[in-house]
């Protein structure tokens, strides 16, 4: 249902190999289960090649994806994304907000609590920070 390749917002993106419907489940965010303090750790190494992996699942626990992450650790943000975030029983699950096209890129809002050290590259007068 869903490929790694090449961005124009980041690095790396995935992208829809077939059309998605609205809703649906597309994968889980994968990775290591980690305690906020060790997250806080691994997070400003990240932040140095500029890259977010670590992804708040509740108030005791983050899941660090650059651990035993899948696929779903390429998807961008986007302020304007076409997928959502539903976590459920402890899985993060990835979800389509809208009908997605084959050959369209994935993309949803970190809602990330950081710094904001990252430009945010979703379009090209996107004026936000991550």
């Amino acid at each position: 249902m869903i490929v790694r390749k090449r961005s124009k917002i980041a690095g790396w993106g995935v992208f829809a190999t077939q059309d998605i419907p609205k809703n649906k489940r597309i994968i889980d965010y994968a990775g290591e289960k980690i305690t906020h303090k060790e997250s806080r750790k691994r997070e400003a190494r990240y932040l140095k090649r500029g890259a977010i992996w670590c992804f708040t699942l509740n108030n005791r626990w983050v899941i660090d994806a650059n651990v035993g992450g899948n696929i779903a650790r390429f998807i961008n943000h986007s302020c304007r994304p076409n997928c959502y975030v539903h976590i459920v029983n402890g899985t993060i699950w990835i979800r389509a907000a809208r009908n997605i096209k084959k050959g369209e890129e994935l993309t949803y809002n970190y809602n990330t609590t950081g710094s904001a050290e990252i430009k945010c590259r979703c379009r090209p007068d996107c004026p936000n920070y991550l």
